[in-house]
């Protein structure tokens, strides 16, 4: 039953970052630590019960409360706090901007995506990080509401997103793989159900998805999705969305431009297929208590699964 966190696509133990490499270093040695001054409270409280017919002199009892109370965690503490600075004193070296730049905002209860190119271009996504193997990402961390922290255990440290100010966090993947990203501080009621998927991919392979996702929605090929398109922008959904190629161009909400490509919904919430969509559109607050997006339940079935089919369509 212990041994059942140590692994999974959010376990910080198995590592797949080098910052989360460095922490489950640290990890170790600090628990080896505490292991030490486990051992010799123990051991002190063993040999007191055994010992209670001797009579421990002024001298013992210095050496125990002096020496083992307070010398002997503060040299272990202390070395521990000296290694850990030393450890994780160039993982957020200013002077390391990284190969490129990822803006994130945290959102109740969801993610804004930003890719800032080399001549400051963006493109944006919501509610899934992808980044290249061994290169190293910045990422610049905002938050619009409330209190949010960024935290992808496979790949690095937490880090706060504070309204008002910017912070930093530097993740260097160093294999490929699917993880899981998630809010590590209260922000809701929903709070349990902002996520996202995080792929680490080849660079070449990567950098192919990155110039898709650059560009403009398809259109609708076929009768339905055609009709699913006309009923996403009649019912006003692209008033808070944006789908780049189509006169949706709202901010509010998630940008929607690719979004049948992406491995989920609603911040990892649902899977993504046609009958999740349909959930999502039309009982959007039974699926995500408290979230800003309204319920589409009124309209037809037929409505809502024919705007299904047209999202899932965004490749």
């Amino acid at each position: 039953m212990f041994l059942a966190g140590c692994d999974g696509p959010q376990s910080a133990l198995v590592t797949a970052g080098y910052g989360a490499e460095r922490i489950a270093e640290l990890f170790w040695w600090m628990l080896g630590g505490a292991l030490i001054i486990w051992l010799l409270v123990v051991g002190t409280a063993v040999y007191a019960i055994r010992g209670h017919n001797h009579r421990f002199t002024s001298r013992h009892a210095y050496f125990l409360i002096v020496g083992g109370g307070a010398v002997f965690p503060t040299v272990v503490l202390g070395g521990l706090l000296i290694y850990a600075l030393q450890l994780f004193a160039h993982l957020r070296d200013p002077a390391d901007a990284g190969d490129f730049r990822v803006e994130v905002s945290g959102e109740q209860w969801w993610w804004r995506v930003r890719y800032v190119g080399p001549g400051g271009e963006k493109i944006e996504l919501a509610n899934e990080v992808r980044l290249p193997v061994n290169t190293v990402a910045e990422l610049r961390l905002y938050s619009s509401d409330v209190i949010h922290s960024f935290w992808i255990p496979s790949l690095g440290g937490k880090m706060d997103m504070i309204p008002g100010r910017e912070t930093r966090l530097l993740l260097q993947p160093t294999r490929t793989g699917t993880f899981r990203g998630v809010c590590a501080e209260y922000c809701g009621g929903s709070h349990a159900l902002m996520a996202f998927p995080v792929v680490v991919m080849q660079p070449g392979e990567f950098a192919a998805w990155l110039q898709h996702q650059g560009t403009q929605a398809a259109q609708p090929e076929e009768e339905i999705t055609r009709r699913g398109q006309h009923l996403f922008l009649a019912n006003g959904c692209g008033s808070c969305h944006r789908i780049r190629g189509t006169a949706a161009d709202g901010e509010l909400g998630p940008d929607l431009t690719h979004v049948g490509s992406r491995l989920s919904l609603g911040a990892d919430t649902l899977p993504n297929n046609v009958n999740a969509f349909a959930r999502w559109i039309a009982h959007t607050e039974q699926v995500k208590p408290q979230v800003r997006m309204p319920s589409f339940g009124m309209l037809p079935q037929a409505d809502v699964r024919a705007m299904a089919l047209y999202l899932e369509s965004l490749q």
